[in-house]
């Protein structure tokens, strides 16, 4: 054999060894994931992206996606405090990654700039498990922007009337500085002045600062008794609460889903926080939730976490939209994702993956009936829900029941 000769085929053997990856990744679909994987609610975040990777493996497990191929997530953090962050996250998946849709952002603020500045410009649809702010109902998204939990407008309006039930007529809120505490507050305050409460005071505070004792004092000064805190339990909010428990300013706290998470527990103390009234959103009473259940228990994911039922729908979800589409192009995802989620059709529960496949090769309609429950998305992209109150039971949070 010539040197020549030699060396074509070292190059050639060298160019294969390089395409071959190459060519096995084209055959991968691939969907990004965004959250807060450092910052103030990183607890959270972990077992939603792991529900989202069990979307994943129960498609790649029943035979892959749009003719066999598999279905990858990839992860980006949003630190959910820092918009230019969840930007560039955003535009490393669309536009390096090449995802053809996204989990997320969780925090509203992250999906907001996320969707702004990458997904929205790159056509790729976005289904938040988490993000909860009334802006995102009235984002200018060209039908790319859904989310799976009920906006802020309605949770506040139940943590009013819960609040009152107990007999909390006067409340001050304190709320982190950003589309999730704003639009949280203010629906709180209103619905609560609605309802027949007092709001004494409503006042920001920064993410981050290692002092809120003159926020507190200045809340305080109003007389309420009883402290809304609208925040989350890795940040602003454990800080707030711990400290107004130090100074002694309020007999009562409160708060809504970004404080349910067991680090809150641990930071101010289980006797301290055994009478903290809080809410999320929850998972409705439908068959796909004790499926769901199952199968993260078996796959060592906490079923009962705050919203890991949503993270699995989100990405099943998504998976039975480019089914549904028949290839990874991004185009026609939005409309795909409204067909697949919505009655009337062959019912599909979670991990069905293939009696999903078979209904759409075979030209009939599905809806998929979720772990989170039924997701019939309106015109803005969002879905009915219900808020549920959450307990401190030990050292942990155990839901008490629908807010009604």
């Amino acid at each position: 054999m010539s040197i020549s000769l030699g060396k074509r085929l070292v190059a050639a053997a060298a160019a294969a060894a390089i395409i071959a990856p190459l060519a096995a990744q084209a055959e991968d679909v691939k969907i990004g994931f965004l959250g807060g994987l450092t910052g103030p609610i990183e607890s959270l975040v972990p077992p939603i992206l792991e529900a989202a990777k069990l979307a994943a493996k129960n498609v790649n497990d029943q035979g892959g996606i749009v003719g066999g191929q598999k279905l990858m997530v990839s992860a980006g953090d949003t630190t959910c405090a820092d918009a230019t962050a969840a930007a560039n996250s955003a535009d490393r998946l669309v536009n390096s990654e090449k995802v053809t849709a996204i989990v997320g952002a969780l925090c509203s603020g992250a999906t907001i700039s996320s969707a702004n500045n990458a997904a929205i410009p790159g056509n790729v649809v976005m289904v938040s498990p988490a993000s909860t702010s009334p802006a995102i109902t009235t984002l200018k998204d060209k039908d790319l922007v859904y989310r799976l939990v009920p906006s802020d407008s309605y949770q506040g309006q139940m943590l009013a009337k819960l609040l009152l039930s107990k007999g909390l007529s006067t409340i001050a809120i304190s709320y982190v500085n950003n589309d999730y505490g704003k639009g949280f507050a203010d629906s709180l305050a209103k619905a609560f002045v609605d309802q027949g409460g007092t709001v004494s005071g409503k006042e920001a505070h920064e993410e981050g600062k290692a002092d809120y004792r003159a926020e507190l004092g200045s809340l305080a000064s109003g007389g309420a008794e009883t402290l809304v805190v609208l925040a989350y339990a890795n940040g602003s909010g454990q800080t707030v609460i711990r400290q107004a428990i130090e100074g002694g300013d309020f007999a009562n706290f409160a708060g809504g889903d970004g404080l349910v998470a067991d680090e809150l527990i641990a930071a101010i103390g289980a006797d301290a926080a055994k009478d903290l009234i809080t809410t999320k959103p929850g998972a409705s009473d439908v068959p796909g939730t004790k499926i769901f259940n199952e199968m993260a228990a078996a796959s060592g994911i906490d079923p009962k976490a705050i919203f890991v039922q949503q993270g699995y729908d989100s990405a099943f979800l998504l998976a039975l939209a480019i089914e549904k589409s028949g290839s990874a192009d991004r185009a026609g995802i939005a409309k795909a994702l409204r067909q697949v989620s919505s009655a009337p059709g062959e019912v599909i529960l979670p991990g069905e993956w293939k009696k999903a496949v078979a209904a759409i090769k075979a030209g009939k309609d599905i809806n998929y009936e979720g772990a989170s429950g039924s997701h019939e998305f309106d015109a803005n992209g969002d879905v009915p829900g219900v808020i549920v109150e959450m307990k401190v039971s030990g050292s942990t949070f155990v839901q008490v029941g629908v807010v009604k």
